[in-house]
């Protein structure tokens, strides 16, 4: 196992197989990377151009990575790019296994509209679940390491050599024995003809030997960002356009009554209101504030149904209720736990509670689309173009090979751009009563804020059982709370059970296993739905699961008078992977060290998205004032792509886990969300940002997650430090329900 300490240097990448082949006019190769065997080559003159953004030069299908005689290697990357960096280690894998010249690198995003023509060369565009690069690594570098045979083979037909005789470095191809030398782009068109390799022969080069893979290269997204030039879904001009402001009823589940035109139509710049849908309604005009400002003044008349008689203290006692409950609703069951724990000495018990949370993108949501010509297009800030896709094609009735998603990069998307597409139906509802006309719709920070797919509220009772001498004998999880999948895939909803709101408690797997073996264990989920929607959120089930299961085992090794660190280790011999990062971020944070007067340590573990993570936090208290002083963190993702990139994903999920964990909550009252704009429901600011450090731990036998595992152990780290601190658990959440807050 190596370990990377302060984040320096590594790489990243995912998934299955490249089929290449095909010719760029006027010279260069083009690589079709086909990701199942039925997305084979397309046929030549199949061009799908909808005004395409690609820069093909030929109407060749399925293609990955261009390469032109002016050494340009042009890498088409599907997944999408919202800040995590995605787009960069997927490029910096393709350079590694072709051997190019990474400052001759550039990048774009293949359409969905071209994807299903060419019989969906690109796979699947989602985004999500920290998935970016661990499903395309196999395939993207299979497609980049077949044209580098090719190109090197092209050169050894051209000098007549054996291709054995030949190097390459950075897109300059040598034959030593003669000193000769060539670039890709000058046998680029003649490697083309070439029969490509079968891409499941190759074998690909070792982590450990990467050299632009693996490595803190800057981001290849930042310059247009810094300077302004970057043009987000919001910032979008199109000739012609016109923009669209929406409301939705503020009660989930109400309806839209009535609404009186009139009142408005002659207001500046208005050219019409439009009922989208039973339960919400848009004010068409020439500027989105002129169109905001006649949807505030438009009298409308709602039916809120039957959720206006739900608050946020009926919620919780509904959840509290249910902890009460017997049922089948168990998901693992090893031993009797609960007669364990009943025939044991001591006894603990905890409940605890973990809010509602909003996404509160720093872009709001929304899209832009043009229906004209029997074809739909829209220009969108999406997690998942095909979905968009889907939803373009559904909302208009138009068929998917004539409509088109152009995918823009997103101002965060954080899982609310992802499986829920109800931006871009609002807006292609909005745009079939303007043919012609680009219709851009975005939603204002209130109607984003209140009509969000949001973090799952949940209350966790958990119970155990501690011998005489101090060991654990049996667990038991009860978790209570709404479905993500009831809301957004209730097919994956098997006999009222439904596993994923236990992530992070599974049994041994690929993905979300939990770290501990217990003597005995039950864990179980108990549904209860509301009418408020929830979704995946940054880190989705593992945020809540990882609080109650850490601070619980706090809970427990005081119970039992042990060092929370070796009660976890000592439960932990089976679970290898979860155990070297709880050692590596003890390590590094010095546990055991004695730290000065008034300074408090917390640890946590827990695993999501395939890789294992650790936090140890250090704070200090002044009266009800938390001051966090440190945090570090341990990581195996298996492997690492950008160290740099990797860091940066730990510091931005430490931003978002202590702003949920301290900031105001989302609450409802009347049905409605409470909570409407940045003042009632903050962010976290730069001043109350701790000391991070980092440490990667891969051990280069698995593809695992980034963007999302180490979130879920900020929390009860700084959780079961503040404990230490103040002599008592803390168990409701946000910690202003503890009587405290942030410095």
């Amino acid at each position: 196992m190596r370990l990377i300490d302060q984040t320096p240097n590594l790489d990243n990448a995912s998934r299955r197989q490249f089929i290449i082949k095909g010719t760029l006019a006027g010279g260069g190769l083009m690589l079709g990377l086909g990701a199942l065997p039925e997305y084979a080559l397309a046929q030549k003159n199949n061009a799908y151009d909808h005004n395409s953004p690609l820069k093909i030069g030929a109407p060749e299908v399925n293609a990955w990575v261009s390469i032109k005689p002016d050494e340009t290697v042009l890498i088409r990357i599907a997944r999408s790019e919202m800040g995590q960096g995605t787009r960069t280690g997927l490029a910096q894998m393709v350079t590694e296994e072709l051997e190019c010249n990474w400052k001759n690198v550039s990048t774009e995003s293949p359409t969905p509209g071209h994807s299903l023509a060419r019989k969906r060369t690109w796979g699947e565009h989602g985004t999500g679940g920290s998935r970016g690069i661990r499903i395309s690594e196999d395939y993207v570098r299979r497609g980049a390491a077949a044209a580098r045979i090719m190109l090197m083979q092209a050169a050894a037909n051209k000098w007549d050599v054996p291709v054995s005789e030949l190097t390459v470095d950075k897109g300059i191809i040598t034959h030593a024995k003669t000193g000769r030398q060539i670039s890709y782009g000058q046998v680029a068109e003649l490697a083309s003809t070439l029969s490509p390799p079968d891409p499941k022969a190759i074998t690909l080069r070792d982590p450990r030997t990467w050299k632009v893979a693996g490595q803190p290269y800057a981001r290849i997204d930042t310059a247009n960002k810094v300077n302004g030039s970057k043009v987000f879904g919001a910032d979008l001009q199109l000739p012609g356009m016109l923009c669209a402001a929406i409301k939705a009823c503020p009660v989930f589940g109400g309806k839209l009554v009535s609404f009186n035109e009139a009142q408005i139509k002659n207001m500046r710049g208005v050219k019409g209101v439009v009922q989208v849908s039973d339960k919400s309604v848009a004010v068409v005009a020439d500027s989105w504030w002129r169109a905001k400002t006649a949807l505030d003044a438009l009298p409308i008349v709602w039916d809120e149904g039957k959720g206006a008689n739900v608050s946020s203290a009926g919620i919780n006692k509904t959840l509290r209720e249910a902890l009460d409950e017997e049922g089948n609703y168990w998901q693992r069951k090893e031993g009797d736990a609960l007669g364990a724990i009943q025939g044991s000495p001591k006894k603990v018990e905890a409940i605890y509670f973990t809010p509602y949370r909003a996404h509160v993108n720093m872009e709001p949501m929304n899209a832009t689309v043009k229906i004209s010509g029997g074809q739909a297009e829209a220009w969108v800030p999406t997690q998942n173009g095909e979905g968009s896709h889907a939803a373009l094609s559904e909302a208009t009735g138009i068929p998917l090979d004539k409509c088109e998603i152009y995918k823009l990069d997103s101002g965060t998307g954080l899982g609310r751009r992802g499986s829920t597409q109800d931006y871009v139906t609002q807006a292609a509802k909005i745009a079939q009563q303007f043919p012609g006309v680009p219709i851009k719709l975005i939603w204002s920070r209130e109607e984003d804020m209140t009509h969000d797919f949001y973090h799952p509220i949940a209350m966790a009772k958990m119970t155990a059982g501690i011998d005489s001498s101090g060991n654990l004998t049996g667990m038991h999880i009860k978790v209570s709370g709404p479905s993500i999948n009831a809301t957004l895939a209730p097919q994956n909803i098997k006999n009222g059970k439904d596993e994923r709101q236990l992530q992070g408690l599974y049994e041994k797997g690929p993905d979300a296993q939990l770290g501990y073996q217990f003597p005995t264990l039950l864990t179980e989920y108990v549904m209860r739905n509301t009418h408020i929607p929830v979704g995946p959120w940054r880190g989705v089930n593992t945020n809540q699961n990882a609080i109650f299961m850490e601070c619980f085992m706090d809970e427990c090794a005081k119970a039992a008078n042990k060092d929370p660190l070796l009660f976890r280790q000592a439960l932990m011999q089976n679970h290898p992977k979860h155990l070297a990062v709880l050692n590596a971020a003890a390590q590094k944070a010095d546990w055991g060290k004695p730290l000065p007067p008034g300074v408090y340590r917390g640890i946590a573990q827990f695993m999501g998205y395939a890789s294992y993570s650790a936090c140890v936090a250090e704070v200090s208290m002044q009266g009800n004032t938390v001051k966090i002083d440190r945090l570090v963190f341990a990581l195996n993702s298996g492997h690492v792509v950008n160290p740099y990139l990797a860091r940066e994903q730990i510091e931005g999920s430490v931003v978002m886990a202590l702003g949920a964990i301290f900031n105001p909550e989302i609450t409802v009252e009347n049905g409605r969300i409470v909570q409407k704009n940045l003042d009632a429901y903050p962010l976290l600011g730069l001043a109350s940002t701790p000391r991070i450090e980092s440490v990667l731990v891969p051990s280069f036998d698995f593809w695992g997650g980034v963007g999302e595992p180490t979130i879920c152990v900020v929390g009860p780290a700084v959780a079961n430090a503040i404990s230490a601190a103040i002599g008592r658990p803390v168990r409701n959440f946000p910690l202003s329900k503890e009587g405290l807050k942030l410095a």
